[in-house]
């Protein structure tokens, strides 16, 4: 990782960041968030190991009233929207406005990286239960 002095920037690549064991499968599960002490959004990076392989489960985030934003970085993902399936090619971005609606991504080979993010308009970002629980009091 580089570092400048002062701490005014932070590089990082992908596999210097460490991986949280992932739920679904083996797909490798990156807390860009908590690794870079962002403050202001959430953001998380998934990277299949295999085709097929769950990067997020069906999920709503009405307990949040989240958007999100998914960036497809490499590879080929299927989405599902409310029931609306397709699929993102690398370069691809799909923005969820609504926090209710219901999504979720599979990988559709080895390799692809997802990048999520998401916060709640218009309110400061506040760090998420399931984060105080894996990192303790610093989310």
């Amino acid at each position: 990782m580089v570092e400048s002095q002062g701490k005014r920037y932070e590089v990082a690549h992908i596999d210097e960041i460490d991986s949280l064991p992932g739920e679904e499968g083996t797909r490798e599960w990156k807390p860009i968030r908590h690794h870079f002490a962002v403050g202001s959004f959430g953001v998380n990076l998934f990277r299949s190991t295999a085709a097929g392989e769950l990067l997020t489960s069906l999920h709503d985030e009405t307990d949040t009233g989240h958007e999100e934003l998914f960036f497809v970085a490499q590879g080929d993902v299927r989405f599902s929207v409310d029931g609306d399936e397709f699929d993102t090619p690398a370069g691809t971005f799909v923005h969820v406005v609504e926090p209710s609606a219901i999504r979720g991504a599979w990988a559709q080979e080895a390799g692809c990286v997802l990048l999520v993010m998401g916060g709640k308009p218009g309110t400061a970002y506040r760090v998420q239960d399931w984060e105080l629980e894996e990192f303790g009091a610093e989310g």
